[in-house]
């Protein structure tokens, strides 16, 4: 049984993210959708109408908006339920309270999920450079592999899957998770390694080490790409653009804290700017 977890908050994007569950699902029988929500614990205070500055907001009604709020989110969990009931669709769902970010991340421990599937908005400006957004954060921090999405997707249009790397890392896991994609998936696979000025080498350099990495972990129906671009991220993206792919697929490194506040992560800024489904998995 593939176990699949989907964060769930009634947004179009997270419906999107379940509709392309659903097509996993419909493709194979094994699989197990969990679909979660979680319903953020109410904050204590609010800004003051009446210039007062910060007011504490009475416990009371704190206390019926909430409870108000759990009660509609499990009528509309049940709606779903009596909805897939009589399909092949294996779904079960799970409502907890907390903070949504630290729920799902206690939820994949817990549950060890195969893959995780998530809506996404993207963020910009001073949240993107400081906090992103949680499907960052569980991109981050997931180790399962994570698909976000951010439009209507479905597994039989995938067709044309960029994976992105600079080959360097032979990784016998990440070649594992490739193959395995290759089976959900019945699609060319484009290998493409980005050359920027800051990282120059020759094509016939690329071209190489991609065919190694290739014969190492005799993966099949390739295609070897070479992609000249100003970055990374931009290269990827303008790559995809370009054959218009249906997925791209990266590793992350994973890297928290003041370590990932100066290096970033290409993978994240990648999921953050694609208007494409992204797959990441970290390394």
């Amino acid at each position: 049984m593939i176990k699949v977890l989907v964060p769930f908050d009634f947004s179009e994007t997270a419906n999107f993210a379940f509709e392309f569950a659903i097509s996993l699902a419909e493709n194979y029988n094994q699989l197990e959708i969990n679909l979660l929500h979680v319903v953020e614990t109410p904050v204590a205070t609010g800004m003051g109408t009446m210039g007062g500055g910060l007011d504490a907001i009475p416990d009371f009604e704190n206390q019926v908006f909430f409870m108000e709020l759990i009660k509609t989110r499990k009528i509309q969990f049940k709606e779903i339920e009596e909805k897939h009931k009589n399909s092949s669709i294996n779904l079960k769902t799970n409502l907890v309270i907390g903070n949504v970010y630290r729920n799902i991340v206690d939820v994949i421990q817990e549950k060890n999920p195969d893959l995780v599937i998530m809506g996404s908005k993207g963020s910009s400006g001073l949240e993107e450079v400081l906090i992103g957004s949680n499907t960052e954060k569980v991109v981050r921090t997931a180790a399962c592999p994570v698909i976000t999405i951010k439009s209507e997707t479905h597994v039989n249009n995938m067709k044309k899957v960029v994976f992105a790397s600079d080959f360097r890392d032979s990784d016998d896991e990440v070649a594992s998770r490739i193959r395995r994609m290759q089976t959900l998936f019945d699609a060319q696979f484009y290998f493409v390694l980005v050359n920027t000025p800051g990282n120059f080498e020759t094509t016939r350099e690329s071209f190489a080490r991609i065919k190694t990495y290739v014969q190492k972990h005799k993966l099949e129906n390739i295609k070897a790409e070479i992609y000249n671009s100003l970055s990374e991220e931009t290269g990827i993206l303008e790559f995809a653009d370009d054959i218009d792919a249906d997925l791209i697929a990266m590793t992350t490194h994973g890297r928290t804290g003041f370590l990932h506040l100066i290096t970033g992560s290409i993978a994240e800024d990648v999921v953050n700017h694609s208007k494409r489904p992204v797959w990441t998995f970290k390394r």
